[in-house]
This record gives C-alpha cells, sequence and structure tokens, in this order.
C-alpha cells in the first residue's frame, strides 16, 4: 500500500487543502484582478459627489455670469447717458404724434460734433430754470430709483424733463395774433397741417417775441393742452429753453408696437430761411 504525500508548493509548502483549489501561480493571473470584497468596491459613476474642480468650476460659472450682466448694464448705463435714451411720454401735450405712455428714443448726439436745433425738431429738454426754477434735485433712496428708473425708460421722469417742438431758435421773431389761422415765423406763414392737433388754433393766446440767441422757443402740437413757453413770457427765463439744456433729439416711438414711427421734421418748416444778421438757424 503506497501512502499518498500532498502536492508540495514550489516553495517546499505543503499545498492548503481542500479539492480542486488552483495554486498560487495560477491565482495571479495578469488577465484576472485581484479579488476586492464589496465593501472596498467603488461607488458607481451616477453615485460620485462632485470633486473640488467640478464645485470650483461651477462657481466660476456663476461669477462669470455676474460679470457678464455687470458689463452689459455698464454698457447700457453708458449707451443712456452718451449715445441715445429711452423715455417715457408723459401727457398729452404732443398729440398726436405722441401720446400718453409711448417710449421714445432720443439721440444724445444729435447736436453734438457741430449738429445744430433746427426748427421743427422735437427735442427733448431740461426744464430747470425755464419752465421751473432753479430747486436742488431731491435727495433718498426713492427719488433716486425713480431718476434711475426714467433713465433707464422704464418710468417717467421727475417732472424736469419736457417735450415739445422746435418754433423759433435765436434771432427769430414768432408772432401770433389770435384768430389768425397761422402763426409766423421772420414774417412767413408756417404751415402747421403735418403735426397740429386736429381741429385746433396754433394757439389760444397772442404773442410776438425775438428769441435771444442759444435759446429756443417751443410749443407742444396739442396747443390747447400744452404748458410751453408761451405759458412762461412773463417769467425770468421769458419761457425760452437754452440750447445747452437740450438732451437730445426725439428720433423714434418704439413702444407700443402700433406706434412705432420716426419723428421727421415736418416739411412747413422748410419755407421759413433763416433771420438776416442774427445767426438764426434751422431753415
Amino acid at each position: 500500500m503506497s501512502t499518498h504525500e500532498p502536492i508540495a508548493d514550489r516553495d517546499g509548502d505543503t499545498a492548503p487543502s481542500g479539492a480542486g483549489l488552483p495554486s498560487r501561480s495560477a491565482a495571479v493571473s495578469p488577465a484576472v484582478s485581484p479579488a476586492v470584497s464589496p465593501a472596498d468596491e467603488p461607488p458607481a459613476t451616477d453615485d460620485v459627489p462632485a470633486t473640488g474642480d467640478d464645485a470650483e468650476e461651477r462657481g466660476w460659472r456663476g461669477r462669470d455670469l455676474l460679470v457678464l450682466g455687470g458689463i452689459c448694464l455698464a454698457v447700457l448705463l453708458l449707451v443712456n447717458v452718451f449715445v441715445a435714451q429711452p423715455f417715457v411720454v408723459p401727457s398729452a401735450s404732443m398729440e398726436n404724434a405722441l401720446r400718453p405712455g409711448d417710449r421714445l428714443v432720443v439721440d444724445k448726439l444729435a447736436y453734438q460734433f457741430g449738429g445744430q436745433v433746427r426748427r421743427g425738431d422735437v427735442v427733448v429738454f431740461d426744464g430747470t430754470g425755464s419752465f421751473l426754477p432753479e430747486d436742488g434735485e431731491p435727495s433718498g433712496i426713492g427719488p433716486a430709483l425713480q431718476r434711475f428708473g426714467a433713465s433707464l425708460g422704464l418710468a417717467p421722469s421727475d417732472g424736469s424733463v419736457f417735450v415739445k417742438r422746435v418754433i423759433g431758435v435765436g434771432g427769430d421773431r414768432v408772432t401770433y395774433h389770435v384768430g389768425d389761422q397761422h402763426l409766423t415765423v421772420n414774417g412767413v406763414p408756417l404751415d402747421e397741417s403735418d403735426y397740429l392737433f386736429p381741429g385746433e388754433a396754433p394757439s389760444t393766446v397772442g404773442f410776438d417775441v425775438v428769441v435771444p440767441p442759444d435759446e429756443l422757443f417751443v410749443l407742444g402740437d396739442h396747443r390747447a393742452d400744452s404748458s410751453d413757453s408761451r405759458d412762461h413770457l412773463g417769467d425770468p427765463g421769458g419761457g425760452f429753453v437754452p440750447v445747452d439744456k437740450v438732451i437730445g433729439r426725439a428720433e423714434w416711438v418704439v413702444f407700443p408696437i402700433g406706434h412705432w414711427t420716426a419723428l421727421d421734421r415736418p416739411a412747413g418748416f422748410a419755407a421759413i430761411g433763416a433771420a438776416r444778421g442774427t445767426g438764426a438757424h434751422g431753415g
């Protein structure tokens, strides 16, 4: 009877007991990864929490959006200050060209670089010192927010900004006698049929004024519902608006959509020549 000796490993140790167990050399085949217990297995991809790099990337995205928003706001404010600014029409004084609630775009470069205010232009101006007394701006968060909203065209102005049509420029003589069909500029009858509110006379009061240099005589198109140069003839400024108080020329009505229009200079002003020897312009 022969004895059965256990299989010896290459290092001389006795092989572990148990039928069919592979040798140590077979268990470390390069094609098979070492066994890992379920507790040591890495979590599934969907359950992997964000790493520090991912969180930092999301943080940068948020900051980039804030920076982009700030740049857009800064550009918008710069455009409003120097190029074009929206305004809300607060009253019916310029009907039918402008209606209450209309949004205007005012060209603030129209009178820069040698440009001059011309008769027939619809202008937006600061009436402080001409239509209003010289008072300081009110302080506080409420007035500041109101002025900011007005600068973006989201709110009416604080009452110091007006929109009117230029009838006379520096040196012009503007005259009207109650009952006349037309007012005259430098003796020339002005045809206002293109813009004067239907059925209205050129004025309900008479006047005869000579516009000082670098100032303007302005009227609303809706003469019966407009407080303009006529109403301030006896004031210290005589009802005239200094040219340097003009914010810009109203170019377009952009809202509401049904009232989109360009505010072109009416043809009637072409018949008025410049006043001689006064430096007037705008013919």
